[in-house]
């Protein structure tokens, strides 16, 4: 893993890097662009000795002179060093690719660096809790950063509280890259953010004036949010996904389950200036009364699902993570299943049918799963999920966030994608986004979504920190009590984990 001190100096192209090999000739090994001052070389080899020199082009390939030497070593690594080498990096994208203005997260590096993102900035906020709490940055960093976003956020373009899906950066205006209408609120990506700030204000408690104004800043976004401008029937029995100024409700998108918009829910009912019914979890979320499907049970491979998909098939993993990066799912419960227990069925169901692989699609397997929202190979965000939609494409994502309720199945993808395949899945920032082994295709991209689940559910599957942290919001437990969630107590398989 190599950084240098990158030259401001416009007229830089690329910067070249070189390796010496055990001691071997220096060959160049490849380019970073001009901007990023980090490059992973996979040496593939854990006995090797590597030295490295780097040097700045110009788009006419005018070189500059070297860098100094730097020399290092790799050894075998435990399991432990592995899972810390991939918090760290999945959250160097929201540290070192951040938008500089806002602080925020990138839609996706490489990419436009004014389109930032709202929910993908939230989960970097609890990948910013993990980086505090193991050390890869400092709390004054994180804190300071933290005080850069929610100012940026104050400012910023709000509809009734809620903030858009993407704004840019530079001016904090609202960007609308899926159309016309969706020039205004985006609730279920303000419902991220929020569940990323609510974390670091508990995390950040400290009794000084920094974490008071930071708490405080928070708190006073939160407070602003109105939930309940989002009931936009008559019936008022749901939440609806978008709200433009100019074209009010016209998206239409019930926000209703199975799917990643429980946290949104969870949310308007726990607001104590804005609340919605804790009636709507069930009206809205879970469907009832309107005809619609919820609580399908169904098996797969001989794991029973109590939280089906209404497609006939087992839904993308997203579904098993966005909402609970800060909510715990142990140990509670609704009429319908345990989370924690649906959620980890559902991520074994993803390695089972990679076992089965019924399209035989190359490179399937055990270690080899997980299929979630990527770019494919046709360069088109599409949700992949077995049976459906399935094309050979998977995404690290997938298995590596499902850690917290599979780690030995995600541990085994881990290994192997790093170990066998780390060559073309390895990066400045982690894993690729996406690969798919039929194509001989691997991502070029990163994107702001997928990085920080990485690092936050390994870390709520090795120490439960950020499911702690964000539950110790006074506001969750009397939200739960409402609805009418009840206690649950369960031993959970595979995880080594059970209910509280």
């Amino acid at each position: 893993d190599l950084r240098w001190q990158g030259a401001d100096d416009p007229t830089i192209a690329q910067y070249v890097i070189y390796r010496s090999l055990n001691g071997g000739a220096y060959k160049a090994i490849g380019v970073q662009r001009y901007g990023v001052n980090r490059y992973a070389d996979y040496v593939g080899d854990p006995h090797a000795t590597a030295s490295y020199k780097v040097s700045a082009r110009t788009s006419s390939m005018a070189e500059s002179s070297m860098t100094d030497v730097a020399t290092a070593k790799t050894r075998p690594m435990t399991d432990d060093e592995l899972l810390t080498m991939v918090e760290e990096a999945s959250f160097r994208y929201y540290w070192e690719a951040a938008e500089p203005v806002s602080g925020m997260a990138c839609e996706s590096q490489p990419g436009a660096d004014d389109v930032i993102a709202l929910g993908a900035s939230g989960f970097g906020v609890m990948a910013m809790v993990v980086a505090v709490d193991r050390g890869f940055i400092t709390r004054e960093q994180g804190i300071d950063r933290m005080l850069q976003i929610t100012r940026f956020l104050e400012r910023a373009d709000r509809y009734h509280g809620a903030w858009p899906h993407f704004l840019s950066g530079r001016t904090g205006h609202t960007i609308a890259v899926f159309g016309i209408y969706d020039d205004g609120a985006d609730l279920v990506e303000t419902s991220f953010l929020m569940e990323g700030l609510l974390t670091a204000r508990q995390y950040f408690n400290g009794e000084n004036p920094k974490e008071r104004e930071l708490r405080d800043r928070i708190t006073a976004l939160w407070l602003s949010v109105e939930w309940d401008w989002f009931r936009a029937t008559p019936k008022r029995d749901a939440l609806y996904w978008h709200w433009s100024p100019d074209y009010a409700f016209h998206i239409a998108n019930r926000l209703q389950g199975w799917n990643e918009v429980m946290i949104t829910y969870l949310l308007a009912i726990a607001s104590p200036t804005h609340g919605v019914p804790a009636s709507l979890y069930w009206t809205g979320y879970a469907r009832e009364g309107t005809g619609g499907l919820y609580g399908i049970k169904k098996t797969y491979f001989g794991i029973p699902l109590e939280q089906g998909y209404v497609e006939g098939s087992p839904g993308p993993l997203f579904f098993t993570q966005y909402s609970y990066l800060g909510y715990d799912p142990r140990g509670i419960r609704d009429k319908y299943t345990n989370y924690f227990r649906n959620n980890q069925n559902e991520s074994l169901v993803s390695q089972a049918y990679s076992v089965a692989n019924p399209q035989h699609f190359k490179g399937y397997g055990a270690d080899s799963w997980g299929l979630t929202a990527v770019d494919g190979p046709n360069d088109r965000y599409h949700e992949y999920k077995p049976f459906a939609t399935d094309d050979g494409t998977i995404a690290p994502t997938g298995a590596i966030s499902a850690y917290a309720y599979t780690p030995n199945a995600s541990m085994a993808a881990l290994k192997h994608w790093y170990r066998d395949l780390g060559a073309q899945l390895w990066d400045i920032y982690g894993f690729r986004d996406a690969f798919n082994e039929q194509e001989n295709w691997s991502s070029g991209i990163t994107m702001g979504l997928n990085q920080a689940p990485q690092t936050v559910m390994i870390e709520n599957g090795r120490t439960g920190l950020v499911w702690r942290t964000f539950m110790s919001n006074p506001e969750i437990r009397p939200m739960q009590q409402s609805i009418g969630l009840m206690p649950d107590r369960d031993i959970f398989p595979d995880s080594g984990a059970s209910s509280r």
